[in-house]
């Protein structure tokens, strides 16, 4: 089968690399003449583990090639995909369609023979139509079906969710159009892999809801957290506890500073916003995009009382800026609100992320970048963990000690022990925990 992949961005790449690694002839389109240039370099724009390797193994196999000339890629395609951007839109809150809808116009002039045009963006119910109606508008003699089929892919473990996947959702009523995901997906069948055809609109829903309920469940943790503190309990002993249920499950219920990335802002706010317009609006999900705007800012005043209140004139060491381990992206990530917060309140910011320097360089200002943990302490006044990376998690607590002006960390992850901290003579403040103070 030969497939076009339009959009080389997280979701075209990772999931164009691995079509290719089951054996499907892919074609990845972008209008980005610098990252086509850098992509048949061999250069991968993005940070996702594993993903240089699956590239460059498929490219020299010749089933993986990168392009700006859709009209070719598309011309005797099986299936295209779109996997182009929707970003949240200036002003309203919804998706930006515009290049969904700007990929279904080229591929309509492109196409030719019985094609598959398959939506891998995350898209609003009703997007498929509307592509539908845009293809068949501009070429009304075309042979084609358009199809649903969500990605449900984590930054920094992608590849094992495309060739493992708990499920495959693919929305199309037309026979057609199953056979040919039925053949593309084929490789899954071996492993059993549930595959959920259902209805194109019904498609499209689901992975706005289940992004919705995981970014509920990390802000309920959140809510439980700040009760844990007042009350005198332990967040992560109440994780434990209630994760253990089968009915609710241990995964996205660990407290930290809210949750950010590519994802779940831009969907959850997008599922409000098109429940707002149906006239059926969803009141949770409304509080969780508040809840969780409000408690990333919040997130500086706890470095702050940590400093005693104030860090004008001090000096604060950041570790992680990334929204999430593993990966380099930066979007709505917690720092965003936490560095900039600390900077207004007079703080000297040094900063270190494994990854993610480069892109946090362009959205943050007044930063002093280090080249690794350590140069980030000599003379601060406090340690906060942001992003919980692996090579944060056994730091040299005497070394550490030792370049700290004050013996403070702030572990917004909760990676670290309480008990061992305080024996270490720190100072240690986490998330929905009991405090510790060591001397």
């Amino acid at each position: 089968m030969r497939i076009a992949m339009i959009g080389t961005g997280y979701v075209g790449l990772v999931s164009g690399a691995c079509f290719s690694e089951f054996g499907v002839d892919v074609v990845c389109v972008d209008k980005e003449i610098n990252k086509i240039e850098r992509l048949n370099g061999g250069e991968i724009p993005i940070f996702e583990p594993g993903l240089e390797g699956l590239v460059e193994g498929n490219v020299k196999a010749g089933r993986l090639s990168f392009t700006l000339d859709l009209k070719e890629a598309v011309h005797g395609a099986d299936a295209v995909f779109i996997a182009v951007g929707t970003p949240t839109r200036r002003g309203d809150g919804h998706a930006d369609l515009s290049y969904v809808y700007d990929a279904a116009r080229e591929i309509a002039a492109a196409m030719n023979g019985y094609t598959v045009v398959v939506t891998k963006s995350t898209v609003p119910v009703g997007t498929g139509d509307e592509v539908e109606r845009i293809i068949r508008e501009l070429r009304p003699d075309a042979d084609f079906d358009v199809v649903s089929n969500p990605e449900f892919l984590r930054e920094g473990s992608a590849i094992n969710d495309f060739m493992r996947p708990d499920r495959v959702v693919i929305g199309t009523q037309s026979e057609r159009a199953q056979e040919v995901m039925r053949h593309l997906y084929r490789p899954l069948h071996l492993i059993e892999t549930p595959i959920v055809f259902t209805a194109r609109n019904t498609s499209e829903l689901i992975k706005y809801a289940a992004n919705t309920f995981l970014a509920t469940k990390i802000t309920f943790i959140n809510e439980i957290a700040d009760l844990c503190e007042t009350l005198g309990a332990d967040v992560q002993d109440v994780s434990k506890g209630i994760g253990l249920d089968g009915r609710i499950g241990s995964k996205f219920l660990h407290a930290g500073p809210g949750y950010g990335g590519s994802c779940f802002p831009k969907d959850t706010l997008a599922l409000v916003r098109t429940a707002q317009d149906a006239g059926c609006p969803l009141r949770i999900v409304e509080t969780v995009v508040d809840i969780n705007d409000k408690r990333k800012k919040a997130m500086a005043q706890r470095i702050i009382d940590a400093c005693g209140g104030s860090v004008s004139g001090k000096t604060v060491a950041v570790l992680g800026v990334a929204f999430k381990p593993n990966t380099d992206d930066m979007r709505d990530a917690p720092s965003l609100d936490i560095i900039p917060a600390l900077i207004s309140g007079g703080a000297t910011v040094r900063a270190y992320d494994p990854e993610a320097m480069n892109e946090a360089k362009k959205l943050l200002d007044g930063v002093e970048w280090c080249d690794d943990a350590y140069a980030t302490m000599p003379g601060a006044d406090v340690v906060a963990i942001i992003t919980e990376w692996n090579e944060f998690r056994l730091l040299d607590l005497g070394r550490v000690k030792e370049l700290l002006n004050e013996a403070v960390m702030v572990d917004l992850r909760n990676i670290y022990n309480r008990k061992e901290m305080a024996a270490a003579g720190f100072r240690f403040h986490c998330i929905g925990r009991p405090d510790l103070a060591g001397g």
